[in-house]
């Protein structure tokens, strides 16, 4: 092998050139620069890199070579398409520190018990999980608060809250694809600790509907769906639902967007719930005023004043016309205690844009 030293603008990279094709990465001067080298054969015509050949090609030994897609559920990002990528990462970026959070990162790799809830979440049936060459049980992530969780405790008692962090995780989901859902996204998450009250709950939302400004998105185009899984277990004590079943029914109640009502009716029986104590929950949900709520479950009632508060919040932060109370926003997540909202397209052609809530 021979180096050949190379000036890059005012800036030094080190290239290797071997005797056959080879892809090298070198960090010079904190500029990293990828170079590709071809052997003698390649430039005269001669053996195609095994690297670039395409699906269908026949080596020498007429055996079929590489694929050249992506693996199944996952993507590349060409120049053009990470331009519109770095283009809306900025955007949330931008937004985030205007409000004040902090970036941190953790592993794409974690341990698999971080995941593993006895709650029948779909995240957990999900998980790209396997056994490393040290017998340690592992899974890329699926999400990103577990991740966030582990990071707080490890160092709760060295850390100043509240804290305001937000990251754009990379997550991995073994699921079946559909418009939308891959098998691999990015999504923006940012989270607040030590703050008791929803005025955590509505700066954030603020956030969230500058991020849509800034993107010249209106609330004509998208808006925000806000309920609380404290009314939730209000509604469910009333019609005779038993605490021990309340996150399945609430992981179930979740799934009603997209799937008929009939499609869960078995599993609601298998949790042993009654046809009429369901049909009595189910026309609760229909609710979409949280005045009938208070009406129902009296003013004081757990969540109702927390969502009467967030209202009023979303007056004060100019955001009123994007938010709106339904009783039928569960999130499918077993953690979440509190407020929980989701964001919606208003043509109702998409799936959820964005959502989130509270996880004391």
């Amino acid at each position: 092998a021979t180096g050949l030293l190379k000036q890059v603008g005012n800036k030094r990279a080190l290239a290797i050139t071997l005797s056959k094709s080879v892809t090298c990465y070198e960090n010079v001067s904190s500029m990293t620069l990828s170079c590709s080298a071809e052997s003698a054969e390649n430039k005269s015509g001669g053996r195609k890199s095994a690297a670039v050949v395409a699906k269908g090609d026949k080596g020498k030994d007429g055996g079929s070579q590489m694929n050249l897609l992506p693996v199944k559920g996952t993507r590349d990002f060409y120049p053009d398409e990470m331009r519109l990528k770095n283009w809306l990462f900025n955007k949330w970026r931008n937004v985030a520190k205007r409000f004040g959070f902090e970036e941190y990162d953790a592993p794409i790799l974690e341990s698999e018990e971080l995941y593993i809830r006895k709650a029948g979440e779909e995240v957990t049936q999900q998980l790209f999980n396997f056994e490393d060459k040290g017998g340690r049980r592992l899974s890329l992530r699926p999400e990103m608060t577990p991740s966030l969780a582990r990071m707080v405790l490890a160092k709760r008692n060295g850390l100043s809250f509240p804290l305001k962090w937000f990251a754009i995780p990379q997550c991995w989901r073994y699921e079946r694809m559909t418009r939308g859902r891959r098998r691999e996204h990015y999504q923006w998450n940012m989270d607040i600790w030590g703050v008791a009250g929803v005025e955590a709950e509505a700066e954030l939302l603020s956030a969230i509907v500058t991020s849509f400004q800034d993107m010249g998105i209106t609330s004509k185009d998208v808006g925000i769906k806000i309920n609380s899984r404290r009314i939730l277990n209000g509604l469910m004590t009333a019609v005779g639902i038993p605490e021990d079943k309340w996150v399945e029914t609430c992981i179930l109640v979740d799934k009603l967007e997209k799937v008929p009502v009939e499609a869960l009716l078995e599993d609601l029986d298998k949790l042993g719930l009654q046809r009429d104590t369901v049909e009595k929950l189910l026309s609760y949900l229909k609710m979409k005023d949280i005045e009938e709520f208070a009406a129902t479950l009296g003013p004081q009632a757990a969540g109702v004043q927390d969502i009467l508060s967030l209202l009023q919040l979303a007056e004060g932060y100019g955001i009123a016309d994007w938010v709106q109370f339904d009783a039928s926003v569960v999130r499918g997540l077993a953690y979440y205690t509190g407020v929980v909202f989701e964001g919606f397209d208003r043509k109702g052609e998409l799936r959820a844009i964005c959502g989130g809530g509270r996880y004391d």
